[in-house]
């Protein structure tokens, strides 16, 4: 009985496979995705191994087997046409179930195969709550025919990722959520609000809340004008999509702002930072494993949960 992959989904897939002389090459597909997803022939050159002369001409083999124009390029840049808008959508579909299909029949020869890709955010390597590159390392080994492929991208473009099959797991922590996406609990990670040594703060006593909340403050890129209330600004001023861009503008001095205790702390001990008014200002992540919905059973997948259990509860 086909579980992972599906039956009904299978059908579909064969019906349309059947159709052969219709079909378009399933690499042109993929160097379509590609494209797409880098918004150009230059930007997909090292993604795909091709030069822009070769990506040219699998499209153009693509749109001549299909008989639709999918794309604008040129001086005005690449965009989608209409009609290639559709076919992306339905691309994307057609080669996850086809990358879901290529991994169940490796499974059913009792191995696992092809290519795991994860997708975290930032500055997670020094958080002791996620043991990741034990998991990492515990799964390459018994899975040693798996090739690992880590993105380190932001809350919304792991998402993303996750829901267009461009990533087959991430981690991070989600203020707002995506619908078709799975998210399972992991952890909480706490913030506190940092100025440096260089800050007129840092050796201030007894600072009221309201002196703290004029002060120039780093904003996240993904958080929004609510969220920022919620942590006890209505401005930034200053953005950053990272934590080590963060950190950064906090150590120069000219700005305070939120960053993840386990990755300030080096530089607390070095007292170069301190943590502002932890009473009031201070919050906690919830992480969470995302995974796209109806994939939780495939097995390059669930054997990637089991061994994060694993390493969570020990």
């Amino acid at each position: 009985m086909l579980t992972c992959f599906g039956a009904g989904k299978l059908v579909r897939l064969l019906r349309v496979l059947a159709m052969s002389f219709a079909f378009p090459d399933l690499k042109l597909l993929r160097i379509f995705v590609a494209v797409v997803r880098h918004q150009g022939f230059a930007a997909a050159q090292q993604e795909l191994n091709l030069s822009t002369s070769a990506i040219s001409t699998y499209m153009s083999q693509l749109e001549n087997q299909l008989g639709i124009v999918l794309c604008h390029r040129g001086r005005g840049g690449f965009s989608l046409t209409s009609k290639g808008e559709l076919f992306y959508q339905e691309t994307l579909r057609l080669v996850g179930e086809m990358e879901s299909f290529e991994r169940y029949s490796a499974a059913l020869k009792g191995e696992l195969r092809g290519t795991l890709n994860l997708g975290v955010l930032d500055s997670v390597v020094s958080d002791p709550a996620l043991p990741l590159a034990e998991v990492i390392g515990a799964y390459s080994e018994e899975y040693p025919a798996v090739h690992m492929h880590l993105s380190v991208l932001s809350p919304y473009e792991l998402q993303l990722a996750v829901l267009d099959n461009r990533l087959d797991v991430a981690i991070g922590a989600f203020s707002t959520r995506m619908n078709g996406l799975v998210y399972q609990p992991l952890y909480r990670e706490q913030h506190w609000l940092y100025c440096s040594e260089r800050h007129s703060l840092y050796s201030a006593r007894r600072i009221p809340a309201e002196v703290i909340t004029q002060q120039r403050m780093v904003g996240r890129g993904y958080w929004s004008q609510a969220e920022l209330a919620r942590h006890g600004f209505k401005h930034s001023a200053a953005t950053v999509d990272s934590m080590e861009a963060q950190l950064i503008l906090v150590l120069s001095g000219a700005y305070i702002g939120y960053l993840p205790e386990h990755y300030a702390q080096p530089w607390v001990d070095q007292q170069r930072l301190r943590v502002l008014l932890p009473a009031t200002f201070g919050y906690q992540a919830p992480f969470s494993l995302i995974l796209r919905r109806g994939r939780a059973r495939e097995p390059l997948i669930q054997a990637f949960r089991d061994l994060l259990k694993i390493q969570l509860n020990n």
